[in-house]
C-alpha cells in the first residue's frame, strides 16, 4: 500500500503534467484544426448557454479556489487573521456553493449530449467520457465536503496543502502526507490528477485559447463614409 501511495500521489502527478504541457504542446503543433470546442450551439442554443454558464462560472471559481487554498501557506492566512480551522469552514462552504454551481450546469450539458440524436451522432467518445469525468470528480468533492466538516480543525486541509506545495516545489515526501487522509479525498485527488494526464487528448486544449485580449480590447472605429 505505501507502494501505491508513493506511485499515485508521488510520481503520477508529475507524469500527468509532463503529458499535460507536452502532449498541449504537441497537439498545437499538429492537430491545429481540432484545436476547438466542437460547438454544437445552433441545437438546443438555449439550454446550451444556460449549462455552459453555469458550468463555467462553477468551474474557475472551483480552481482558483483550489489553487488558492491548497497553495497558500498556513503563515500567510495567520497573518491575515484567518485560523485554520475558519479557512477550513470557508473552504467547505465555498466548495459547497461553487461545485453546486457547476454540477447544475454539467449536469444540463451532459443530458443535452445525451438525449439529443443529432447532438450525440456529433459526439466524440472523448467528449462524452470527458464531461462524466468531471461529474465523477465533481460528486467526488462534493462527498468530501461532510468529511471535510468533521474535521473542522482543518488538519486534512493541512495535509493536502503540504502535498500541493510538495508536489509543485519539487520536494521529496508528498505522498507520505496522504498515508493517514481520508480515502475520498484519494480518489478526489487521483481523478483530478487524471483530469490534467486527458487534457491534450480532449476539447479541454482550448482552454489555451482563452481570448484575454477581448476584455481589454480597444473600441472599434467606425467611420462614415
Amino acid at each position: 500500500m505505501d507502494f501505491l501511495n508513493t506511485l499515485l500521489f508521488g510520481y503520477y502527478p508529475y507524469v500527468a503534467i509532463t503529458v499535460f504541457l507536452v502532449g498541449s504542446l504537441a497537439r498545437f503543433e499538429r492537430d491545429q484544426y481540432g484545436w476547438r470546442t466542437g460547438s454544437s450551439q445552433l441545437l438546443r442554443a438555449d439550454e446550451l448557454r444556460k449549462g455552459s454558464n453555469l458550468f463555467h462560472i462553477g468551474i474557475l471559481l472551483l480552481f482558483f479556489g483550489h489553487f488558492v487554498g491548497l497553495l497558500t501557506p498556513p503563515a500567510i492566512y495567520h497573518s491575515l487573521g484567518l485560523s485554520t480551522s475558519a479557512k477550513q469552514i470557508l473552504a467547505v462552504v465555498a466548495g459547497g456553493i461553487f461545485g453546486s454551481i457547476c454540477m447544475m450546469g454539467l449536469l444540463i450539458l451532459i443530458r443535452r449530449r445525451l438525449t439529443d440524436p443529432r447532438i450525440r451522432a456529433t459526439s466524440s467518445r472523448m467528449d462524452i467520457f470527458i464531461l462524466l469525468l468531471i461529474a465523477l470528480q465533481l460528486a467526488l468533492g462534493l462527498l468530501t465536503l461532510p468529511v471535510s466538516l468533521y474535521h473542522y480543525d482543518g488538519s486534512s486541509m493541512l495535509l493536502l496543502s503540504e502535498w500541493a506545495q510538495r508536489i509543485v516545489t519539487f520536494r521529496s515526501g508528498a505522498a507520505d502526507q496522504l498515508v493517514e487522509i481520508n480515502f475520498l479525498f484519494k480518489l478526489h485527488l487521483f481523478f483530478g490528477i487524471t483530469l490534467f494526464l486527458v487534457f491534450p487528448f480532449s476539447r479541454l486544449v482550448h482552454v489555451w485559447s482563452v481570448p484575454l485580449g477581448y476584455v481589454v480590447r480597444p473600441y472599434q472605429v467606425v467611420r462614415k463614409r
